[in-house]
């Protein structure tokens, strides 16, 4: 896997040539949380959606 750096690299070179700083931003943000769910789902630090569905049932 490419390194942090050469990733933000990446992202920001795949972005348009009138992209705003919020756009930028933005774009970071989420490659950097779907990296972190990967990485969750790589280490088994996830729940079944019926699990979850009963969690939130004693929210109640």
């Amino acid at each position: 896997m490419n390194n942090v750096k050469t990733q933000i690299l990446e992202a920001v070179n795949a972005l348009p040539e009138d992209t705003t700083w919020e756009d930028a931003i933005y774009t970071l943000y989420i490659r950097k949380k779907i990296a972190m769910g990967l990485k969750a789902i790589e280490e088994g630090k996830v729940i079944s959606h019926e699990d979850l569905r009963k969690e939130v049932e004693t929210w109640k």
